[in-house]
């Protein structure tokens, strides 16, 4: 097994980030999002133009593909504790990486053949299944993914390695969402003008996810090490296995005071992070009535922004520590969620947008690596602890997406649900200053101690 801090695995493991980053931009925060709302909203000829059906059952346009999100999440949650449990004890961990990539990938191929219909709208019950399955091969992906970073990174090096996978990921998303500008905006390059009336930019750009995620895929699965079996599970069943190392991971962590003061905060406040970045393309398009092109160009500098606020707040996070700069992050994040409520215009959105991405980053690269610092040493099951942050994250995931499409369903507004959303903000705020004084406390009894 190579050192850690190797610069060629670093380059590897982020190069994953530069892969499936992509499907974040396009299909959950720019163009897919934008192509639903318009074929179900403004090409809907029904008397109810935001309603559709689904199975049968009517619903609000971007409430049900909320709810179709949040369920994937849910499956998400019942099932990354056990196969990251089953990773470790069969020393698998990549070749779980490799499937679930193959499922986010050819299930964004599969939106290609999500087309509009002449007169009310489209069939929505296979596309929103591609679109769930796209999520779940992106999330089940990432857990593993992250599971790596305490195997290639000490810790005085981990802050900076998760703000470069971060960094790497906002330039691939950036790079990707540019080329499909190029194929929507100017289509005549690529000889589709006379089938623009079956959206075939747009739909091309959900088939181009899958060659750019598979195609940068490939050096991460060349390169990354292989991880190995933990040790002294040999004689379990794969299944009994995975449930008893759960189990164990869970008692362990109920003895690490700062590990569960920090998952608790984290949880709130990945509440309101999450769901903000996953409804907000539909905010823009459905409240505001945003053009696409404008949309794109916004979520464009959100990325460029990205870069920078990873970088920079992996430099603060040295100079204060982690969980103050998480408290300044957090803080910001409270008021900009508050500040949603009131949003009325494009230039409004512009400037919340671009705080979106000072922060966003930021508090997504400081949280892994935080969680990583407080681990124990030299694990050697990373994929079981790292699947607890992961769970974590997606329950408050569907717990955020639940909570926003119910406000929204009850009273018609997403400025309603973005109140909600600010409470759990708020919440993990108080939390977070929960953990720094706790993390003060034990400094002091350490220095008494020695």
């Amino acid at each position: 097994m190579k050192a850690k801090n190797d610069k060629k695995t670093i380059w590897a493991w982020c190069m994953f980030d530069w892969a499936n980053q992509s499907y974040n931009m396009v299909i959950t925060s720019t163009i897919f999002p934008a192509y639903y709302v318009f074929y179900t909203t403004f090409q809907n000829s029904s008397p109810n133009h935001d309603k559709v059906t689904f199975f049968g059952h009517e619903f609000v346009n971007t409430v049900i593909l909320t709810y179709v999100l949040g369920a994937a999440y849910l499956l998400i949650v019942i099932l990354l504790p056990i196969l990251t449990s089953i990773a470790d004890y069969r020393g698998n961990k990549k070749r779980y990486l490799q499937f679930f990539t193959w499922l986010g990938a050819l299930s964004c191929a599969g939106l290609f053949w999500f087309k509009p219909v002449q007169t009310g709208t489209p069939a929505l019950e296979l596309p929103l299944i591609f679109y769930a399955l796209a999520c779940i091969g992106y999330c089940g992906g990432f857990v593993f993914y992250n599971s790596y970073l305490p195997q290639i990174a000490t810790d005085d090096q981990m802050d900076s390695v998760s703000a470069k996978g971060f960094m790497y990921g906002y330039a691939g998303s950036l790079v990707m969402q540019l080329l499909c500008l190029v194929v929507i905006e100017d289509p005549g390059l690529f000889g589709l003008k006379e089938v623009i009336h079956e959206a075939l930019p747009e739909r091309l750009s959900f088939l181009l996810i899958f060659f750019w995620w598979m195609g940068f895929s490939i050096t991460p699965f060349r390169l990354l090490p292989k991880s190995e079996p933990a040790p002294g599970k040999h004689n379990y069943n794969v299944f009994t296995g995975g449930f008893l190392e759960l189990a164990r991971v869970f008692k362990k962590i109920q003895t690490l005071p700062l590990l569960k003061r920090f998952l608790s905060s984290f949880f709130f406040y990945s509440v309101g992070v999450q769901t903000i970045m996953l409804v907000a393309a539909n905010f823009a398009s459905k409240e505001l009535h945003m053009p696409d092109d404008t949309l794109i160009e916004i979520i464009l500098s959100i990325q460029v922004v990205g870069i920078i606020g990873a970088w920079l707040t992996a430099k603060v996070s040295g100079k204060i520590g982690n969980v103050k700069t998480l408290i300044g992050l957090v803080s910001i994040w409270t008021v900009l969620c508050l500040s949603v409520y009131f949003i009325a215009n494009t230039p409004q959105f512009f400037v919340a947008a671009i705080v979106v991405g000072a922060v966003m980053g930021g508090v997504q690269s400081i949280s892994r690596s935080t969680y990583s610092k407080y681990l124990p040493p030299n694990i050697p099951d990373t994929a079981s602890f790292f699947s607890f942050y992961d769970v974590t994250e997606k329950l408050a995931i569907v717990v955020g997406l639940f909570t926003f499409g119910f406000v929204e369903g009850i009273t018609g507004e997403m400025r309603d649900s973005a109140l909600a959303l600010d409470c759990f903000f708020a919440m993990g705020l108080v939390l977070m200053i929960v953990l720094m004084v706790a993390e003060n406390r034990t400094k002091k009894q350490a220095l008494v101690t020695a």
